[in-house]
This record gives C-alpha cells, structure tokens and sequence, in this order.
C-alpha cells in the first residue's frame, strides 16, 4: 500500500525517508529517524512497533542487516511486513514479507534501501532506484529522496492511488535555532496530490527553517539598517526584528541584524511598502 526510500547522505552527515501511499497520513506510521543513528521506513503490515525497535538496536552498534533479523525474529507477523534500513554507517537492508500485497519488493545499495507494496510494478521501485542514483550526491538529502519518490510516482505509484505523502531528515543541529536535529519533517496528509504538495512544502521549508549559509548572509550596513526600520514602522511593526519574528524569518536573519538573507532582502524589496 506504500512505497519509500530510506537514505543516508553521500557525506554520511543526514539519514531520512520518504513515502508515499494512498493511505491517510502515512508520515505518522512510516518512518523514524535519529541523527547519528540511523532511519528506517515500516509499512505494508506495519508494525509501527518497529520504528523504537529498530533504533534501539542500531543505537547499541547492529548494522542494519542485524537490526532487521532483530526485528524480524521477534515478530509473528513478520511474513506480512515490510521495512527497509540504513545505519550510521549507510548499511543497507530491506524486507518484504512473502504475505505482502502484489506487487510487492525492494531494492538496496550502498546507502539506500527502496521498497514498495501493492504497487503498480516493479517499475516503481526501479524508478525511483535510477532517480536516486541520477541525483547527485552533493545535493541535500530531503532533494534527493523527494526526487526518487516523485520518480516512483510518475511510474505508477500506488496501484489504489494517492492520498499522503511525507518526508523526514535528521542531521546533527540541523534543526530549528539549531536547537534539535530535525532537518525536515513534512506531512501531507490527505490530498489529491500529495507528491506534489509535499515538494512545495519542502521549498518553504528550505526558506524559513533552514539556516543561511556564509555565502547567502548580506551585511547589514547603517545605510540598509536604516530602510529596513522604515519598512517595518511602516508595516506596522515596533521595530525591524519584530518584522522578523512576525514573518517567521528567525533562521534567515542574525539575532542583532548584523546581516540578513539575501533572498529575504529580495523579497522585502519587492513588497508594495518597500517601493
């Protein structure tokens, strides 16, 4: 009924996992992540038991293989699961139960681990294994995974259709302020298009929760400090930092204003007060 890739980044720093399903709010079943540790995408059947399982053992060193045998020998209902896993170390394994839906099957590699059920074909998973492989290696992670699953969609998907689609990656302090290691943790949960809605979602996500790099950070001059203020009194707002705040721009600008994103800066120069 779902059809995922569970990855680990070329530069070992980042795991997640994407899936899709015409099924409701799959992102909440499927996958799991911990930087550091490993992800893993359970379906079909899915034990979602598996998901604390299966970190827990990758925590305590197992490479994937050794984690899924863990798993699967303590599970009666192991013939009608399915689970794909990658390491710390981008060790790859996956599972389909022979009790599984037509079609149904997974692929691995060095760092990847796709696997789909009541799918349309094979296609799908071969797809989406010939996207991921395609992309390269120095693009981010959550880029790489939407492309193979939007690959696997475009083969066929789902053989029910489409309802939601998800996407999770975890990196050391990646997250929001830096504060935690959720990179991306995006749900769609019922829509026509999920795929589709779930890479819009993604861009968003790249603007407003994720940190500037060295290169898009513009000095704020006294100059530039000075029109920035003028925007915001003029919008309405105390000063040019609560702006900030209230546009939810808190990753895309320094904490004193000492610089800000370029494509931020673009996008208040475009705005009808800044004119």
């Amino acid at each position: 009924m779902t059809f995922s890739i569970v990855a680990r980044s070329a530069d070992g720093e980042s795991w997640g996992v994407a899936v899709a399903s015409r099924f409701l709010a799959v992102g909440a079943a499927v996958p799991a992540a911990v930087a550091g540790v490993g992800a893993l995408a359970t379906q079909a059947s899915a034990n979602v038991a598996y998901k604390g399982l299966a970190l827990a053992h990758l925590d305590d060193g197992a490479t994937a293989s050794v984690a899924l045998q863990r798993l699967l020998e303590e599970d009666d209902g192991r013939d009608h699961r399915q689970v794909g896993i990658v390491d710390v170390d981008g060790n790859a394994a996956s599972h389909t139960g022979h009790a599984c839906l037509d079609w149904a099957g997974g692929v691995t590699g060095e760092g990847y681990a796709i696997q789909g059920n009541v799918l349309t074909g094979g296609e799908v998973v071969e797809a989406m294994e010939s996207a991921w492989l395609d992309s390269s290696p120095e693009a981010p992670l959550a880029q790489r995974l939407l492309e193979a699953l939007t690959a696997g969609d475009a083969a066929g998907g789902d053989a029910r259709g489409r309802q939601s689609a998800a996407l999770l990656v975890v990196e050391e302090e990646a997250g929001y302020g830096g504060l935690d290691d959720i990179a991306v943790d995006l749900r769609v949960d019922d829509h026509p298009e999920p795929i589709v809605e779930l890479a819009r979602l993604l861009a968003l996500n790249e603007l407003y929760l994720t940190a500037s790099t060295a290169e898009e950070q513009v000095p704020v001059t006294p100059d530039l400090a000075a029109e920035l203020e003028e925007l915001a009194t003029a919008l309405g707002h105390r000063d040019f930092l609560a702006w900030v705040g209230a546009e939810n721009y808190e990753m895309r600008v320094a904490d004193d204003a000492s610089w800000i994103d370029v494509r931020v800066l673009e996008i208040i120069r475009d705005t009808e007060a800044y004119r």
